[in-house]
């Protein structure tokens, strides 16, 4: 007999709702089983479940960083979507390392307004060991001036470079896989993912969290998203940011179209869904889906890049915080202490 479409609604929904279960006992998803979820039709419940993940692993809590650039343009890599490529001509700001004095106030006036992490990024392949001393150098007065949580984002640098960090009082390192490893040299030929994960793996040697995360919107499938989760799974990043695509007029990606809202929330669903007790972070390109946040925080977001961003304008502080609280978040600093 022909299955009539409520009942195959139904079992769309009960399949979902027994993957939602396995996850909350502890099992994991399989990538076939992921691949289904992001096809299904009910994406209202897909996003539901994604929530009831959230809440169950990492509750109420959300996790808010900022970010300074640190170092700006000229960066010889050649990443299609990247603004501050030098192969690019766009109208990014170029400049060496910030001035320590400049750094220590922007860090301190973001604990002031109740950002719980503060992060130096640096544009480039890597850091010259010089160049490394002086961000060092600016971490140590960060960290006797406030009580944030330091992170860093430094390119590809070696386990010595690594370890001097993390004997500084960084706790976690950023580098982004930025897309999944079937799609990543479509984007970027100057160097490879293997690269990257080499970095993230002597970051964890040395004793360093992880936040690793990737764009959405550069001309990967759903399936490729897919693969970019698992991978991030497979190297345990504790924080992972998610991007979404904001072309930049001079890069190779300034014409791509964009994504769909249900894109966009089916693959925050997802990306919880196979990394559920991570934290999964807005990032760039969040102006993209100020229409819609409120569904994404209850998709499965419970961590957000605050204030401005590397080479955009990034949402009032002050704003973001009576948003997450409106919607029941814990905003508190020792949430993640």
């Amino acid at each position: 007999m022909e299955m009539n479409k409520l009942e195959f609604l139904n079992i769309q929904i009960d399949n979902m709702h027994k993957i939602k279960e396995r996850i909350l006992r502890g099992d994991d998803i399989t990538f076939e089983e992921a691949i289904v979820l992001s096809k299904v039709k009910e994406k209202e419940e897909l996003y539901s479940n994604a929530n009831d993940i959230r809440k169950h692993y990492t509750g109420n809590k959300i996790d808010l960083c900022t970010i300074m650039n640190a170092r700006s343009g000229k960066c010889s890599e050649n990443c299609k979507w990247c603004a501050q490529s030098a192969y690019h001509n766009t109208s990014v700001q170029i400049y060496d390392i910030v001035d320590k004095k400049d750094a220590i106030k922007q860090a301190c006036h973001n604990e002031k307004k109740g950002a719980h992490k503060f992060s130096l990024v640096t544009s480039g392949r890597t850091l010259t060991d010089a160049n490394l001393e002086l961000i060092l150098d600016i971490y140590r007065d960060v960290k006797k001036e406030t009580k944030l949580h330091l992170c860093a984002s430094h390119g590809l640098l070696n386990k010595d470079q690594l370890k001097k960090l993390k004997d500084t009082g960084i706790k976690h390192y950023h580098c982004n896989l930025e897309t999944a490893p079937s799609f990543f040299q479509q984007l970027c030929t100057t160097h490879a993912i293997e690269e990257k994960l080499n970095t993230i793996r002597a970051a964890r040697e040395v004793g360093l969290e992880i936040c690793s995360g990737g764009i959405i919107g550069m001309g990967e499938t759903m399936e490729q998203r897919i693969e970019l989760a698992f991978e991030l799974k497979k190297i345990h990043a504790d924080s992972i940011p998610l991007n979404i695509l904001n072309p930049i007029q001079g890069t190779r990606l300034e014409h791509m179209p964009p994504l769909s809202d249900e894109e966009i929330l089916t693959t925050i669903a997802l990306f919880r869904i196979i990394n559920p007790s991570s934290l999964i972070r807005f990032a760039g390109g969040r102006n993209l889906i100020s229409h819609m946040e409120d569904k994404a925080l209850n998709a499965g977001i419970n961590a957000a890049l605050v204030g401005d961003l590397l080479t955009t304008v990034g949402k009032n502080i002050d704003e973001d915080l009576r948003d997450f609280e409106r919607l029941g978040f814990d905003i508190t600093k020792e949430s993640y202490d």
